[in-house]
Formats: C-alpha cells, structure tokens, sequence
C-alpha cells in the first residue's frame, strides 16, 4: 500500500467519522436524519455527500454501524466492572447497561433496534449481539446448564439452529450446542421487548421508573439459564446497578 494510498483511506475515514457524528448529532435534536440535513450540517452539498452515503439506506446503516459499536463496548464495560470469574453477575450487569443505554438514548435505540434497514449488523463482528453471545457461553462454560438437543426441537427449527443466522461464533460452538443459540434468542426477545416496551412508554411509566418488568424479565430467565440458585444474590446486583446515577 501506497503513502497516497494510505492517506486518501484515511481521509475517507475521517469525513465518515464526521458524517456519522453530524448525522447522530441531529437524529438526537431532531429525531430524524436526511442526507440533506447532514450535508447543511458538515457545509457540503448533497453531490458530495453521495460520495460516502449514496442513499438515505447507506447513511442510516452508517450511523447503525457506529451506535452499535458505542453500545457493544459499554455492555462490555459494564461486564468488565464485574468479577472476572462471575460470569452470572457480568452478564446481569450488561443487560442492566443495555437498559440504562436505551433509555437514555431512546432515538438512537429506535434507528438501530427497530429498523429494517439495519440488517447489516448481524455480519458485524463486533456487535452488541456478539458481546452477548460471548457473555451467554462464558456463563455456560461455568454452568453447564442444560442445552436443548437439536433432535429434541421442531425439525425445521433444528435445521435453521444448524445453520444459524445469528450473532455467534459458530467456530467455538460445536454443533452439539447450537441448543444454546435458541436459549439466546430467546432470551434477547424477551430482553428486547422488554427494554423496547419501556423505550416507548407502551407501560405504566411507574412500573419503568421502579424496573418491575425488568426485574421479571430477569428472574423468568433464571431458571432456564441454571441461576435460580443465584437469584438472591443477583436481585441485590440489580438494585445497585440500578441505583447508580
């Protein structure tokens, strides 16, 4: 690779990074972002811009790309701040954070988690799915709670979990253990419906405001998740998370 090379890549970079910055910035004081909007924005015609979004898809997948990068490394820190060897108590905590992000981030959490225009993320390495998918084996590798056998499933359901379309790392996970793929998906339905209900106010706001669906979300997966044993314990980590500012 060239030094002219090199530096035109990094150019290409750097005018990415402000593009995504300007168009994050006006999604959070607007509430929507257009190609247009974000070309004002940087000082730039619509034409030049095209050169790095060419469609609106193209610049909402850019902005996706980021915020899930931002989110997946603050569940990440919050796992971190845990004890290395609990890995009950660090996947608790990134599902707390995931929480606390989206509700104090409610546009960015609506453009990457309900839009259809986002389904790059799932080829993304380094996503927020990835982060849990990590947590959810590491705890397996400790628990060793029960996996459901693909030949106990629905036979279409099994063929789909053989070949899974889903944030894992299929090079650590034999497939004697793609079990554990729908023990995730399941899991982020419920984690995800659960945040996304509280997001967009479809509860009582008092029953967000005190975390009592959340805190059921948490304990109903207990059980299939081998930490029912562990749930005292982990309620109490759930009140401090969950008080801190």
């Amino acid at each position: 690779m060239t030094t002219q090379t090199l530096s035109r890549q990094q150019s290409h970079a750097a005018m990415v990074s402000r593009i995504v910055t300007a168009a994050r910035t006006l999604l959070v004081n607007r509430g929507e972002v257009t190609l247009r909007a974000v070309a004002r924005e940087l000082g730039m015609t619509a034409p030049a811009l095209y050169r790095y979004a060419a469609s609106h898809e193209d610049l909402v997948r850019m902005i996706a790309i980021a915020i899930d990068g931002d989110v997946a490394d603050r569940i990440a820190q919050a796992a971190d701040r845990q004890d290395p060897a609990d890995p009950a108590a660090r996947l608790i905590a990134a599902c707390v954070g995931f929480r606390r992000w989206a509700l104090d981030n409610r546009e960015e959490f609506a453009l990457v988690f309900t839009n259809v225009d986002v389904d790059c993320l799932k080829e993304y390495d380094d996503s927020c799915g990835m982060v849990f998918f990590g947590l959810l084996f590491a705890l397996w590798q400790d628990r060793q709670f029960p996996v459901p056998a693909l030949d106990d499933l629905d036979p279409g359901l099994a063929e789909i979990l053989r070949h899974p379309d889903a944030p894992v790392d299929l090079d650590v996970l034999p497939e004697d253990l793609h079990g554990l793929v729908w023990l995730m998906q399941r899991g982020w339905s419920r984690l995800y419906g659960t945040v996304t209900l509280e997001v967009f106010c479809h509860v009582d706001q008092r029953i967000v405001s005190e975390a009592h669906l959340f805190r059921a979300m948490i304990e109903d997966q207990a059980g299939p998740l081998g930490l029912t044993e562990d749930l005292p314990r982990l309620q109490v980590l759930i009140d401090g998370l969950l008080a801190r500012p």
